[in-house]
């Protein structure tokens, strides 16, 4: 089979790369941004019908934290409807057989009974702060379902929980939470400094999944005959984000204070998947938040080492 990985080169293309290599019978179709811009409806044309995958998995986004979604909202949502639209209506018309969407748990209320099951979507408000990104997730989510009923392609979608891993950014205010921190503190421990600011209360929670765990959960939704138009992807379990904090940095070595900025947004209260329905398809996640925390500071502090760090 022919996939094509659209988004390769981020955190979560970077881990579909890398598990699907391990995958007998499976070429890999590439290209970087400057090959193909996806935001450019006739070259995404033209590449399907020029390559006709057998099957592709969009992975391609604009992603940031908090304080990227509520800075840029319009290039949140532009940019991420436009990479939905185009790809997901190229393979259609291309005869694509199989897409996988990949979208993100903010697609659910902000106030949504935890822990969040599928059919909640759409039932209430979503979090102010990424709310462009959602939106986007929510129409591409859609257009597969709509795709799949109409026309009878196997166009389906996943919502993973919150990702980190290997690739990870490390921007100082755009990246997310857990690779913040660990920035936050590898660079305190470095400058011996005795604490260490974090936003927010510390009171909100959080589910965190591997990246590779994602890739390998992605292998396991394509090789279903009748997947779900879309399901859930995570743990099932979360922790505090003023948990978490501690967990890093005692994973990074600092030993200072950590002081609370309340001033600070701390976004939806909870956010915890329900993964009962991929837990009984014969799926769960393999890594945990302690081990993955140690594989990724190592990674970081590799990819530091390499100057492939993205900052």
């Amino acid at each position: 089979m022919k996939l094509y990985i659209a988004g390769h080169q981020g955190m979560v293309g970077s881990a579909l790369v890398r598990r699907f290599r391990r995958e007998a019978g499976v070429s890999l179709l590439l290209r970087t941004h400057r090959e193909l811009d996806l935001t450019r409806p006739a070259a995404v044309e033209a590449f399907f019908a020029a390559e006709k995958p057998g099957a592709a998995i969009i992975a391609a986004a604009r992603v940031g934290g908090i304080h990227a979604n509520a800075t840029y909202p319009a290039e949140f949502l532009h940019d991420n409807l436009v990479i939905a639209t185009n790809t997901l209506h190229a393979a259609y018309r291309q005869g694509v057989p199989r897409v996988l969407f990949l979208g993100s748990s903010c697609i659910y209320p902000k106030h949504a009974p935890q822990p969040m099951s599928e059919d909640c979507l759409l039932t209430g408000a979503l979090e102010p702060t990424n709310e462009a990104y959602a939106l986007a997730k929510i129409a591409g989510l859609k257009l597969c379902q709509y795709y799949r009923r109409q026309y009878g392609v196997l166009f389906h979608s996943a919502m993973p929980t919150n990702l980190y891993g290997p690739g990870d950014n490390y921007h100082p205010q755009n990246s997310h939470v857990l690779p913040a921190l660990i920035r936050r503190f590898h660079e305190a421990r470095e400058a011996a400094l005795d604490r260490v600011e974090a936003w927010g209360t510390g009171r909100p929670q959080r589910e965190f999944l591997h990246v590779d765990d994602l890739a390998d959960a992605c292998v396991f939704l394509l090789r279903l005959a009748e997947p779900p138009d879309w399901i859930n992807v995570g743990t099932g379990t979360d922790v505090t984000i003023r948990e978490l904090t501690a967990l890093v940095a005692a994973v990074v070595g600092f030993q200072g204070r950590i002081e609370w900025d309340a001033s600070k947004p701390d976004g939806t209260p909870r956010k915890l998947l329900d993964v009962s329905k991929l837990t009984a398809l014969g799926w769960r996640a393999q890594t945990g938040l302690r081990e993955g925390i140690e594989k990724t500071y190592a990674s970081f502090l590799a990819e530091k080492a390499a100057g492939t760090l993205r900052t």
